[in-house]
């Protein structure tokens, strides 16, 4: 009998579900976008129920479009949004709040106090993240000053939390699985990186009740069975789970320590597989959890920007610059530079190396002459220069001359932005033939959970097609544009 992997791939603007087949080729997909919320600046939030009901639109649609028959889905796996976070009841299985998202800002003032307590230097240690909003543990600390009796019913056992993997495994499963995996646990501030288990002292200083905690899995353990999902048998196992930049990381097939990928969504993320030890960062990089396989850990550093494709959606919906994302590449081509414009996407703050949450967007370089093309240009040009700082900072923690970086996501499908991204990297870029690495290495864990693939090297290649973006400009005309862009950030 034909059998087929689900990979559920759970992003910040919409949902989509991918089914593979045997050979881990895609049969389908369905996609479905979801409302963002914008309670006041800086603020962003979701609907938990509306990301439920995306995964099920998604699922519907792909199933549709497949025609296959789903007693043939032999496992399920889940990528996400990682830091976004939710807290629901046990018994109803209601949200109490919205979802917080990564993007959301509103914690900025808790994590200067816990600065000024000098806690910094502690958080850095046990879980090699930096007091930052963009992280749940703060997020947490937010829900249980400002839900209304939600410290109440936690003491009564009736409140679970969890990132967004965690709140979809609960529904998958009827509410009988409260459960995480290691990558998105180590995104919390919650989790001692080493012992990969909830530390006390640090839930105590978030003032976050350990009771409301999922349990911490392994990425291809069994986390739950589906029960009473519309659409598809009972009993399926969901035995793949990672965050979606660690999927990102696995599903590029970067299992040896020195290889590299970046992904561009909504933000943009350069993850490097760093081996069977923590590396911790000189240079304001996170030091995270990339998977953990048959009882084995391996850990990435981490850089990330908080816009990426948001600056292309920018230019369309808020300058109307252009009707569609894809528009963009057509629009930059047009002219041979930016003509002297720099663009810095800090909408919401600069993240690594930077980490000012402070930072707002800057367009400097502004003449009589510069024309929209000029400004797509730019925006292009801001997102690959952000991916430069982060990847010098990374060569420099982690001793290493990166010569090749793997990309992902749907901005990678922009040939004239990875070709700007290869000249002022200075490396060679490549791509695969499928840019969805999230949901694919959604699919490979949960193969490895399901017992159809043995181990990483059954996975390396497997049918994923390149292309290879080479540098073209030398490094005089590269060191001119990243001194550009250094005087423009220290403006934003």
């Amino acid at each position: 009998m034909p059998y087929m992997i689900l990979a559920i791939d759970q992003g910040t603007t919409g949902t989509t579900v991918v089914l593979f087949d045997s050979q881990f080729k895609v049969v389908s997909r369905g996609y479905q976008e979801f409302c963002q919320i914008y309670p006041t600046p800086g603020c962003v939030e979701h609907n938990p129920e509306d990301i439920w009901k995306s995964v099920l639109a998604s699922l519907d649609a792909a199933l549709t479009k497949s025609g296959a028959d789903p007693s043939h889905i032999r496992a399920i796996g889940i990528t996400n949004q990682r830091e976004t976070t939710v807290v629901w009841n046990r018994e109803t299985g209601k949200p109490y709040y919205n979802a917080i998202v990564w993007q959301c800002r509103r914690t900025a003032d808790i994590c200067e106090y816990l600065k000024d307590q000098c806690h910094e230097d502690m958080f850095r240690k046990k879980t090699g993240l930096l007091l930052d909003p963009y992280f749940s543990g703060t997020k947490l600390t937010w829900y249980f000053r400002n839900v209304p009796d939600l410290r109440e019913e936690a003491s009564k056992g009736k409140v679970a939390s969890g990132t967004i993997d965690a709140f979809l495994v609960w529904k998958l499963s009827g509410g009988k699985a409260h459960v995480t995996d290691v990558s998105n646990a180590s995104r919390t501030l919650l989790m001692d990186i080493e012992s990969l288990s909830w530390n006390e002292d640090l839930c105590s200083i978030l003032e976050v009740p350990m009771n409301v905690l999922p349990e911490i899995k392994g990425s291809t353990e069994i986390f739950g069975h589906t029960t009473d999902v519309p659409g598809i048998p009972d009993g399926i196992p969901i035995c793949g789970i990672a965050g979606d930049q660690q999927a990102a990381l696995f599903g590029q097939s970067c299992f040896q320590p020195g290889e590299a990928k970046c992904t561009y969504g909504t933000g943009s993320f350069l993850l490097m597989n760093t081996g069977s030890e923590p590396v911790f960062s000189n240079n304001k990089l996170l030091t995270t959890v990339a998977w953990k396989l048959n009882g084995g850990t391996t850990y990435a550093l981490e850089g990330s920007t908080f816009i990426a494709g948001a600056a292309v959606q920018w230019l369309r919906d808020g300058l109307n610059i252009i009707e569609n994302a894809a528009d963009i590449e057509e629009l930059a081509s047009r002219v041979p530079d930016t003509g002297g414009v720099t663009m810095v996407p800090a909408f919401v703050g600069l993240g690594a190396p930077h980490w000012r949450s402070d930072a707002r967007g800057l367009i400097s370089g502004l003449t009589r002459g510069t024309n929209r093309a000029h400004l797509a240009r730019a925006v292009l040009e801001g997102i690959a220069l952000q991916n430069v700082e982060i990847l010098y900072a990374m060569e420099s923690d982690s001793k290493r001359k990166l010569l090749r970086l793997k990309v992902d996501g749907g901005a990678s499908n922009n040939n004239l932005l990875m070709q700007m991204q290869a000249d002022l990297l200075g490396c060679t870029i490549v791509r695969p033939e499928m840019v969805e690495a999230t949901a694919l290495g959604a699919a490979f864990l949960a193969g490895i959970g399901a017992g159809i693939i043995k181990n990483t090297s059954e996975i390396t290649g497997m049918g994923n097609e390149y292309r290879s973006f080479e540098p073209e400009i030398d490094d005089d005309e590269r060191k001119a544009v990243l001194e550009r862009w250094h005087t423009a950030v220290g403006k934003a």
